[in-house]
């Protein structure tokens, strides 16, 4: 769907348009389908096997003890807040350079949310979140923005001299690496989070992960995802009345997913490398294309780090150039977007005190970017098309 048009791209097609290139899509193959059908068909569609069989074949995947399937990466970065301790009185850090679900789960617990500045590559700083921690604060959200890692290992430094937990927001990262470890095995934190949405690295329509090494985090985030509701005689407070009986001794929510959604997970699981060496591969002829363009700023690697391009971001000389291009690229049928505007800029943080300024980095950094197309679908020639109307823009300049 051209959500900007209301158009579907066969709708867009039968119009006439040059050509319609979407900033991000997901890939679904017939293997895909065929397995989503066959739990559709059988007798158990939610709460069954699939979930439990997803779960452990992701933990494996990204090396963490334990992983629990949540409805949206929304709602497993909410769930990983709660069970961080995370109320009213208290303060979570995270980057203003991320979607608004990596603030706003301190918000829904009540908490409130602190930004940190970004650097160069739009990763949260670790250099200023000393001057961010108060004795309110319970916890850090590092955003690894675009697939690319934090530097996790100052981050925990600072978290443990502080006894703070670390909560990475993963939802851009599945199948990253920083230094020997592998984003969401949870050896620089205590939970990671992912998402599953379309556009990801991998999708189930909509959906989540939280990955932890804690039994005890692990034990609360499976009750919390399901109403806090308690099965186990042997954990109830209360009488059991029968085989019938559970309670719910706190409150939790409806965070389930489905199985025909996990079966969509696994099938999408076996090919993610493929997924992530494709988008490396048109991550690189990107950047060996506008390498020498003085005009075009390009975020890389730094050692120790391993992007799996969620995003491919490029950075331009200001706002002024950024809607120019912008505008451009959609006049050629090339559909971008802008990764992201600082959280605490939209109008339900500033109802709660956030004022523009508050870090500066960050709002320079949104001023120049602009996402473009980046999935694995994207054909040569496609990509080819997307170079030649940048370069076409520069050159006009």
């Amino acid at each position: 769907m051209n959500i900007r048009e209301g158009l579907t791209w066969r709708e867009i097609a039968v119009k006439g348009v040059i050509m319609s290139i979407p900033y991000a899509r997901q890939s679904i193959s017939e293997e895909d389908i065929k397995e989503v059908v066959e739990v559709l068909k059988s007798n158990i569609i939610t709460d069954g096997p699939k979930v439990a069989e997803f779960e452990k074949k992701f933990s494996d995947y990204v090396g963490a003890k334990y992983a629990v399937a949540v409805s949206t990466g929304t709602s497993g970065l909410h769930l990983a807040a709660l069970v961080a301790g995370i109320k009213e009185g208290t303060e979570l850090i995270t980057s203003p350079m991320t979607f608004t679900a990596s603030a706003g789960c301190a918000l829904f617990c009540g908490g409130k949310p602190v930004f940190c500045d970004i650097d160069g590559q739009g990763l949260i700083d670790p250099a200023k979140l000393g001057m961010k921690i108060t004795e309110k604060t319970k916890a850090i959200i590092p955003v690894h923005y675009m697939g690319l890692p934090c530097n996790m290992s100052d981050i925990k430094k600072i978290a443990n001299k502080h006894k703070l937990i670390i909560i990475e927001d993963a939802c851009h990262a599945l199948g990253a690496r920083y230094l020997d470890s592998r984003i969401g095995d949870c050896k620089y934190s205590d939970m990671a989070v992912f998402s599953f949405h379309p556009v990801k690295l991998i999708t189930t329509g909509e959906g989540g992960m939280i990955t932890t090494n804690s039994k005890e985090l692990y034990d609360r985030l499976l009750r919390l995802r399901n109403h806090g509701m308690i099965k186990n005689p042997e954990k109830m407070i209360s009488k059991n009345e029968g085989p019938w009986f559970y309670e719910i001794p706190e409150f939790g929510y409806n965070y389930r997913i489905t199985d025909f959604q996990c079966a969509l997970g696994m099938s999408q699981l076996i090919k993610v490398d493929g997924f992530i060496k494709r988008r490396r591969e048109i991550a690189a002829k990107y950047q060996a294309a506008f390498k020498g363009n003085k005009n075009i700023e390009l975020i890389t690697e730094n050692p120790g780090q391993l992007n799996s391009y969620h995003l491919f971001v490029i950075k331009v000389k200001d706002k002024e150039t950024r809607l120019s291009l912008f505008n451009h690229l959609k006049k050629n049928g090339i559909h971008c977007q802008v990764h992201y505007i600082p959280v605490y800029w939209h109008g339900c943080y500033e109802k709660r005190g956030y004022k523009r300024g508050l870090c500066k980095n960050a709002e320079s950094f949104y001023e120049r970017i602009i996402s473009i197309p980046m999935y694995p679908g994207l054909t040569d020639d496609e990509q080819n098309s997307v170079i030649k109307v940048i370069g076409d823009f520069f050159e006009k300049k």
